[in-house]
């Protein structure tokens, strides 16, 4: 029979069966940060258990680490206890540790492939929602709980029930100044931030095909924000020319093997699944979110909507949003002033996002009383960036060049909005208080969005810069 990716990464890590149709499915990575461990560590010395498969867990510092002086101790008393939770977690259980003095320390969804510890084929979890990210190799990877982070490290199992899959097809080529974070803004807005529920997505169509593996990424990290419990690509030879020579990748022959097997889990042409959309590339522009989550977007030369337009059932969602943003139906979304920019996080902090923005930012300023911070997504990240010089590029901008870390994203460090604060950020939430400020607000867009409407001084269409 025909079989998806997903059919036989299930069908393949299925240690049993219960008679409700979960499945116990076998990890194969098990990634962990600092804020969602330490409790389940704790479970398992209550239990008096160790870690099953050390090997297979890998651990490092990104949602509370400071990103402008990470000397230790850290200044925020919790940040540093929970920082030496880990680090004392790790040497107990002898779990592996990427912290900043090893050089591999960053954004655990974003260290993961670079390492090339995501490899295509495999189930990964993670303490953390965006764990989607790394099915941009082929992986079934998602976000879990903190009982489900003891639940693995003491069996190296799960269990889950298995989503249907919804095809979502881009096809065409994509228009100036258009990126993979337009591309899921718009699948979202159109599908809804609850369409996914129940389903996971693989992505297709000549568009995704096309797509480094950096923008996969990107396209794959906010499958959550649409609702589904994750999102894959299919494994190409893009996959495959990434992963050679990483770290925790085979090498020789090995290598040629692997790469093979990673192929060959690719879905039939002929597979059936329980959904299929479909979007044209050209008719997607460059997107701003003008609410209070993902799927409250618009194209940079739409309006915002008047709610009585959009669906009876987000009506009041739309309301809720349009008073807390302080906007009125029928106002362009360019032109919307900010006062804070962000660009990095797990969605946009890679060295191909740093270098889009960088290429608005080059021989221009930022405008007069607008703080700019760009965060690279791991040490890696950031060495190869400066080795390109894009730290001096941002610096002479007018931007601060900060370490590795989430920073603004979820606001658990010192990075944060202050008051009504508007900020246009590369992130993947906008929710309310998201940033740090209970008031502030968050306009997701592209880093390259971004880095346009920090010169700008407001919301802007970046194709006018290119």
């Amino acid at each position: 029979m025909p079989q998806t990716l997903l059919d036989r990464v299930w069908n393949a890590h299925t240690v049993r069966t219960f008679p409700s149709g979960d499945a116990q499915l076998l990890i194969d990575l098990h990634l962990l940060h600092e804020v969602t461990s330490p409790q389940a560590f704790q479970m398992l010395r209550e239990r008096g258990l160790k870690v099953l498969c050390p090997e297979r867990t890998f651990a490092t510092f990104d949602h509370i680490i400071p990103t402008e002086d990470q000397s230790r101790p850290f200044a925020d008393a919790l940040a540093e206890a929970m920082t030496a939770a880990l680090e004392q977690n790790c040497r107990e259980f002898g779990v592996t540790l990427f912290s900043p003095g090893t050089g591999r320390q960053g954004v655990v969804h974003v260290i993961g492939p670079e390492l090339g510890l995501t490899q295509p084929g495999m189930t990964i979890a993670c303490g953390d929602s965006h764990t989607a990210t790394h099915g941009a190799f082929g992986a079934i990877a998602f976000g879990i709980g903190t009982r489900q982070v003891r639940d693995i490290l003491a069996t190296q199992c799960l269990r889950l029930a298995k989503p249907k899959l919804r095809l979502v097809r881009v096809d065409g080529p994509l228009g100036p100044g258009v990126t993979a974070k337009d591309v899921i803004l718009a699948i979202i807005r159109r599908l809804g931030v609850k369409g996914g529920i129940g389903f996971a997505y693989e992505y297709g169509g000549t568009t995704i095909r096309a797509l480094t593996m950096e923008e996969r990424l990107t396209l794959c990290n906010m499958s959550i924000e649409g609702g589904a419990r994750f999102g894959y690509v299919n494994p190409d030879d893009t996959t495959v020319g990434y992963l050679c020579g990483r770290p925790y990748v085979p090498k020789g022959e090995a290598f040629d093997r692997a790469a093979a097997a990673w192929k060959a889990l690719a879905s039939d042409p002929d597979a059936v699944y329980d959904d299929v959309v479909s979007f044209d590339a050209a008719a997607i522009p460059p997107m701003v979110t003008w609410g209070i989550n993902p799927g409250q977007a618009v194209g940079i030369g739409e309006k915002v909507p008047d709610p009585a337009t959009v669906p009876a059932d987000e009506r009041d969602a739309a309301r809720e949003a349009l008073a807390y943003m302080d906007l009125k139906p029928g106002q362009p979304i360019a032109g919307t002033p900010i006062q804070v920019a962000f660009i990095g996080s797990c969605t946009n902090g890679r060295l191909e996002d740093l270098r889009a923005a960088a290429k608005i930012a080059r021989g221009r300023r930022v405008a007069p009383g607008i703080r700019a911070l760009v965060v690279p997504g791991s040490q890696q990240v950031a060495r190869d960036a400066e080795a390109e010089g894009l730290d001096e590029v941002f610096r002479q901008a007018g931007f601060a060049w900060r370490q590795a870390g989430c920073s603004m994203c979820l606001a658990m460090n010192p990075d944060k909005l202050q008051g009504r604060e508007i900020c246009a950020a590369s992130s993947n939430r906008n929710f309310k208080g998201r940033m740090g400020s209970p008031t502030g607000r968050t306009l997701l867009m592209s880093p390259a969005m971004v880095a346009a409407a920090a010169i700008a001084g407001h919301v802007t269409d970046v194709r006018e810069f290119l």
